[in-house]
């Protein structure tokens, strides 16, 4: 690719997912609009995640990356915010007790608006509408006119994100992410469950731990850090001309940062080597994540990374990885040799939920816990195998109390599907679900870090 880069050059290829809006008056009015904004994220925080993400790179961090599948206008509110900032903060405790190391802790959240669908209409009753494409592009309710593109959302997705934005940088650095208070929300975690007793020892030993940094004089009063976190953005760079309005040039540097979020990513829909979402996303200094689904050839993963991290910073890329579980072994091994032997530097990551989706016999689109829990498990083994750092997990997860996925500790059933089945897209992991998943995945960093212990004595 020798085009020269500019934040609209995207527009010279061909963009996938992308909605048509019929008002090309009101697209331009909005989007100038949106580019006389603030941006969201500025060009020293990008700079700085990737610098933590490098940490991951090299086996020295571990990323934790969760969230809505698509923020909702609807659904907005203090509450929805800081449930789902508790549960991810409640995790990142376990993994990091687990995994003896830092925690990047990256929401799905103050931008995952835009969704791609695999049609781009729903058929109801014989009668056919565009798909709904996320509260930023259209709306839910299967009527013309709520299905109707309207640009004047990216505006309403805009001051929401910036709301999110707000108030997750005051619970991550008000006192709300004290890691004792995290702590104790985890005590309760599925007490009185079959089962739930590996957890309550696990939860105790790392009480333990707490309780001797405090005997040694590492307490909050003396210790800041313990009262703090660093909490990322991130979403699906999905929607470009919402991209392309936010994007801004650094005033230091000279480079361009895309200020709609502190991470962005490109789907498995839109990776095309010559396609407007690679386009864009290689001439912004933002880490970036690859979602690497089973069509992903290792020669194609190549010419991304050539694309997409042409300096091999590390951390600058996160592959994203996307098989289904039982598939894990028929794809990852042979991108990872592949990169290997390139010698390129990037972050591996499991997405355990999008190739695990299934259709209930009730009718709801769902993803049984024990497969999500079955492609982590095999993203673990293979990357061990390999001889690469296993570095992250990325959820869509919420806070709430939801029945979206079956099983987990609390046994939730095809029969309990429709009681509180609340997402607008892809089905998410509730918080009791995300949080066992926490305490499992901790269990397997810490044997692992045994074993390599142990190998190095």
């Amino acid at each position: 690719m020798t085009e020269a880069w500019t934040k609209r050059s995207w527009r010279n290829h061909e963009a996938l997912q992308m909605p048509v809006y019929r008002d090309a008056a009101a697209l331009d009015a909005a989007y100038s609009q949106l580019a006389s904004y603030p941006p969201l994220v500025f060009a020293g925080e990008a700079r700085a995640l990737t610098a933590r993400l490098g940490e991951v790179a090299e086996g020295r961090a571990f990323l934790l990356q969760g969230g809505d599948c698509a923020e909702s206008f609807a659904e907005f509110g203090a509450d929805n915010i800081r449930d789902t900032f508790r549960v991810l903060l409640q995790m990142a405790v376990v993994l990091t007790f687990g995994a003896s190391m830092p925690v990047v802790k990256v929401g799905r959240m103050a931008g995952q608006f835009a969704k791609p669908r695999s049609s781009d209409v729903e058929k109801i009753d014989g009668v056919e509408l565009p798909s709904y494409r996320g509260d930023i592009i259209n709306g839910f309710d299967f009527t013309p006119e709520a299905r109707e593109p309207d640009p004047e959302r990216m505006k309403q997705a805009y001051l929401q994100s910036a709301a999110t934005l707000n108030l997750l940088r005051a619970f991550s650095q008000g006192g709300f992410a004290d890691i004792h208070r995290v702590h104790a929300w985890n005590l309760g975690f599925a007490s009185g469950t079959p089962g739930s007793e590996r957890y309550a020892a696990l939860a105790e030993r790392i009480s333990s731990a707490l309780d001797f940094m405090t005997a040694a004089g590492i307490d909050r009063a003396t210790e800041e850090k313990l009262q703090r976190v660093d909490f990322w953005t991130s979403h699906e760079a999905l929607l470009l001309p919402y991209e392309e309005a936010l994007c801004r040039q650094d005033s230091i540097t000279g480079q361009y940062v895309a200020g709609s979020g502190h991470m962005i990513w490109i789907g498995d829909r839109t990776r095309q080597p010559d396609g407007a979402h690679v386009e864009f996303c290689r001439g912004v200094i933002n880490p970036i994540g690859l979602k690497c689904g089973p069509s992903l050839t290792p020669d194609g993963l190549l010419r991304l990374i050539d694309l997409l991290n042409p300096n091999n910073v590390p951390g600058r890329l996160t592959l994203i990885n996307r098989f289904g579980a039982g598939k894990v072994g028929d794809h990852l091994p042979g991108l990872i040799r592949a990169v290997e032997r390139a010698g390129r530097k990037v972050v591996w990551s499991c997405d355990p939920m999008h190739g695990n989706t299934i259709k209930s016999a009730s009718g709801y689109k769902t993803r049984p816990f024990e497969r999500v829990q079955q492609e982590v498990t095999e993203f673990f083994e293979i990357c061990k195998a390999e001889g690469v750092h296993a570095g992250g997990v990325h959820f869509e997860m919420t806070g709430k109390n939801v029945t979206e996925c079956t099983g987990g500790l609390h046994d939730v059933t095809d029969e309990d599907l429709h009681s509180r089945y609340h997402t607008a897209c892809d089905p998410r992991l509730n918080a009791a679900q995300a949080l066992e998943l926490a305490f499992l995945l901790a269990e397997e960093l810490e044997r692992e870090r045994r074993v390599t212990l142990a190998a190095a004595s």
